[in-house]
């Protein structure tokens, strides 16, 4: 198989990966209450595990970026999913409130995060062509966890208990990721680049990584990510709870959020077409404006309807935009430290959204409305926006040794 046809391969690979990682880390929303009921932890106490979760895998994203710069992606998402697997089993035999946090939030959120910045960095290094939409692929079959892996956990739970259900999703992710990982190989480039070293002819490269993470390209990149996942972090764990607050049945109100993630999926695909034909930082910015003003938007919604237009706009914009980061590195920095550079992004976003439900709940606290998590959504929407605008590509005749 040619490289040419192999490298859509590399695309399904990682969208399959991502799917089930992600897919069993966002479905602890659908075992709180199970998991409460059965065991008698608080419902809060069990969320908590979401927010570990969130910070293990901002953390551990940067960490497994640049073990697969050193050892290759193939062998971070093999041992990522290895641990995924076996971190699920224990959870299912947890004994304590403690426990069950520390092994989902900790190990299931480290291990979760193995899949998204090494195969960014693979995908964008296997694309010289068509580079926007192939890392809005991967993104989309990530995006398809809410409509797969939570209502499969859902139909587990209801029919089994939690115990059983996760050791159900351990299984799969066993026999779903530990195959896949096998597909995935080094970039053409890269391997071509591991040769002239294995031969001492390997070409120096433009940057270090030290001067890398020091530029303000990188530091525009990170303070836009962490800007952007805080715009919408809020509005999309909170939307469920306004909508019924506005007098909005449960079972309506949560199927806002299967819109919102519906429309995601056009929007990574739609978002990466444009990025290939007017440029990945156009685009981005122009979506960055886009995200502010929908968000605000919710704060003017009370009506089922109306709530489902928003949803609409605002999933396709913010699904859309988050895969033009990686392609913005990869545009600049070297691809032999890729993985690094995506993991710093990825670890921006993580934070970025670990700021939502705690900042949106604090809102509704002391104000008795959401209204105010919409309209500072929307001011840290303009900041992302305004940041952005700011970002510079190195100059031409680095850029030239970046892209060989």
């Amino acid at each position: 198989m040619t490289n040419s046809h192999y490298r859509w391969v590399i695309v399904a690979a990682g969208g399959l990966l991502g799917c089930v990682a992600i897919g069993t880390m966002f479905s602890l929303p659908v075992f709180l209450r199970p998991i409460a009921e059965d065991t008698g932890w608080s419902v809060t106490g069990v969320s908590g595990a979401m927010t570990i979760g969130f910070l293990a895998m901002a953390f551990a994203s940067m960490v497994w970026g640049s073990l697969s710069d050193r050892w290759g992606p193939r062998a971070i998402v093999l041992t990522g999913s290895v641990i995924l697997a076996a971190a699920l089993v224990l959870v299912s035999f947890s004994a304590s409130l403690i426990q069950f946090q520390l092994l989902f939030g900790l190990i299931v959120g480290a291990s979760a995060a193995a899949v998204f910045a090494p195969m960014m960095a693979c995908v964008t290094g296997w694309f010289d062509t068509q580079r926007n939409l192939a890392v809005s692929l991967v993104s989309a079959g990530m995006g398809m966890a809410p409509m797969t892996m939570s209502p499969l956990a859902a139909w587990l739970v209801s029919t089994y208990n939690w115990r059983i259900s996760f050791l159900v999703l351990a299984a799969i992710a066993a026999v779903v990721m530990i195959p896949v990982s096998f597909l995935v190989r080094r970039p053409p480039a890269l391997e071509a680049m591991k040769a002239a070293g294995a031969s001492g002819a390997a070409p120096a490269m433009s940057m270090t990584v030290k001067q890398a993470v020091r530029s303000p390209q990188f530091i525009i990149l990170l303070l836009t990510n962490f800007l952007c996942c805080a715009t919408h972090s809020g509005p999309i764990f909170h939307t469920v709870s306004y909508a019924i607050s506005c007098g909005i049945p449960m079972i309506a109100a949560v199927s806002i959020y299967s819109v919102e993630g519906l429309a995601g999926l056009g929007g990574r695909v739609a978002f990466g077409i444009m990025g290939d034909r007017f440029g990945a930082k156009n685009i981005l910015v122009i979506g960055l404006l886009a995200q502010a003003f929908g968000v605000l938007s919710y704060a003017f919604v009370s009506q089922l309807g109306a709530f489902y237009a928003v949803a609409v706009v605002v999933g396709f914009i913010y699904a859309g935009i988050m895969p033009l980061y990686a392609v913005l590195a990869r545009e600049n920095f070297p691809l032999p430290m890729m993985g690094t550079i995506i993991g710093g992004t990825a670890m921006a976003a993580n934070l970025g959204m670990a700021t939502g439900p705690l900042t949106g709940g604090l809102i509704y606290d002391n104000f008795g409305s959401y209204v105010w998590l919409y309209v500072g959504s929307w001011g840290i929407g303009i900041g992302a926006f305004l940041i952005s605008m700011t970002f510079r590509p190195f100059a031409k005749p680095q850029g030239k040794m970046v892209a060989a």
